[in-house]
C-alpha cells in the first residue's frame, strides 16, 4: 500500500484498508508520507486482527465536533466551515495543539523544533497507546515514511527493513511545517516528506530486488480539476496541485524505466551465449529484469461542497463520508480484479486506473476504469 499525506482526507485511506482486509488481503509492505504515514504505522505496527480497531480508535479521537451549543447557535448557517476555522484557532485535542511560542512573533528566535504554530505532542501520546512498536520491529510487515531533511532538502525513507521504526519516525513524516514543528533524529532535523513527494510510489518501483508486486496506491488529492473562479478557490486548486505530487508524471516516468528494464533483458537473452556469459554483458545484462508490478490507483473523488480547508476537516460526518468512499472504491475495484489478466509481457508496469464508478460498472472489465488497463 502507497499512502499520500491530506490530513483528514486520509479518512479514505482507511476505508480502502478496511475493504482489502475483508477481502483477505493484507499488505507485506506499506509507505506512506504525513497522514498516509500514521494510516500507515497504524497497519503495520499491529497484528491484522487488531489494525481495523487501532485505525478506528485513532480517528475517533482526532474528530473535531462541537462541544456545547455555542459552535451550533452561533454559525448554523456556515456549516463545516466554522468548525475548521475553530481547528485552525484551538486545533484538536488528541492531535494537535496552538504552540505559545508562536506568539511571540515571525522573526523570534526559537529554535527549529519550536518554530511552528502548533504542538503535536498530543499526537505523540495518541500513537503511544495505538502503536505496537515491537510487533513493528519484528518485521511482520514492512513499514517505510517518507520525511524530507531540513538542513539539506534531500527526500528520506526510514524503513523498517533497515532499522528500528520509533514514534519520531513517524511523527517526523507528519511533521508538515510551518503548522507543525520538525523532528530531529539522530542528530538530524525532518519536515513532513510531503513537501518534496507526497505520492512515495517512486520508493517501491526503485526497490531492489524487485519483485512482482501487486500495489495498492491510495490518493488522496485529485490533480484534474475546473478552473478556478475565486481567489478561495484558486487556493484549494493550487493545494491539490501541489500535493497530488506529479503523481500521474511519476508513473509515467517509472512505466518508461521498466518497460527499459525488460528490454534489456530481451536483448540479452537474444544474445549468442558467448557474449552473454562475457563480464561486460552481464553487467549490462544486471539492470534489466522481468518482473510485473501492477499499480492500482485509488483516487478520492471528493465530498460535495469541500474548499481548500478540506485537508483540515475533521468533522465526524466528512470522515464517514471519505471513509466509506475509500470502502466502495476498492470494493468495486477487487470485483474487478484487473491484475488477474494477461499483460503484454514486455511491460514491467501495468496501471489500473479506475473511475469515480457507478454500481453499475460492476462486471464490465475494462470498461470500468479510466483510460483502460494500460
Amino acid at each position: 500500500m502507497v499512502l499520500q499525506g491530506g490530513g483528514a482526507l486520509g479518512a479514505y485511506q482507511v476505508g480502502v484498508y478496511e475493504a482489502l482486509h475483508e477481502a483477505g488481503i493484507e499488505p507485506d509492505w506499506v509507505i506512506g508520507t504525513s497522514i498516509g504515514a500514521i494510516n500507515g504505522a497504524l497497519i503495520a505496527a499491529n497484528p491484522p486482527q487488531q489494525r481495523l480497531e487501532r485505525l478506528n480508535a485513532f480517528w475517533q479521537r482526532i474528530e473535531h465536533e462541537p462541544r456545547g451549543l455555542l459552535p451550533s447557535l452561533c454559525f448554523p448557517f456556515l456549516g463545516n466551515a466554522a468548525m475548521n476555522w475553530l481547528t485552525l484557532v484551538a486545533g484538536i485535542p488528541a492531535f494537535f495543539i496552538p504552540n505559545p511560542m508562536a506568539l511571540l512573533g515571525q522573526h523570534a528566535q526559537i529554535g527549529v523544533e519550536n518554530a511552528a504554530y502548533y504542538l503535536t505532542s498530543p499526537l505523540r501520546d495518541t500513537l503511544a497507546a495505538l502503536l505496537d512498536l515491537d510487533y513493528l520491529n519484528a518485521r511482520h510487515t514492512r513499514l517505510s515514511l517518507g520525511a524530507v531533511k531540513v538542513c539539506s532538502g534531500e527526500m528520506h525513507y526510514f524503513d523498517s527493513r533497515r532499522e528500528a521504526i520509533t514514534l519520531a519516525h513517524v511523527m517526523a513524516s507528519g511533521a508538515l511545517p510551518p503548522a507543525f514543528p520538525a523532528v530531529c533524529i539522530d542528530g538530524e532535523f525532518y519536515w513532513d516528506g510531503g513537501i518534496y513527494s507526497n505520492t512515495p510510489i517512486e520508493a517501491v518501483l526503485d526497490d531492489h530486488p524487485r519483485r512482482d508486486s501487486l500495489i495498492f496506491s491510495v490518493d488522496v488529492w485529485k490533480p484534474d480539476g475546473p478552473a478556478p473562479d475565486t481567489l478561495w478557490q484558486v487556493a484549494g486548486r493550487e493545494k491539490d496541485i501541489k500535493y497530488a505530487s506529479r503523481a500521474n508524471s511519476h508513473m509515467a516516468r517509472q512505466k518508461q524505466i521498466h518497460h527499459l528494464r525488460h528490454v534489456i533483458l530481451k536483448l540479452a537473452n537474444a544474445m549468442p551465449e558467448r557474449l552473454r556469459n562475457s563480464a561486460e554483458i552481464k553487467e549490462l545484462d544486471s539492470w534489466g529484469c522481468q518482473t510485473t508490478m501492477h499499480v492500482v490507483r485509488l483516487v478520492a473523488s471528493g465530498l460535495d461542497g469541500e474548499d481548500q480547508l478540506k485537508d483540515i476537516d475533521f468533522t465526524p460526518a466528512s470522515i464517514r463520508a471519505r471513509r466509506k468512499a475509500g470502502y466502495e472504491d476498492t470494493r468495486r475495484m477487487l470485483d474487478l480484479s484487473p491484475w488477474n489478466r494477461p499483460v503484454d509481457p514486455i511491460e514491467g508496469v501495468i496501471i489500473h486506473d479506475m473511475l469515480a464508478a457507478a454500481p453499475s460498472m460492476l462486471g464490465k472489465g475494462v470498461d470500468g476504469f479510466a483510460g483502460r488497463t494500460k
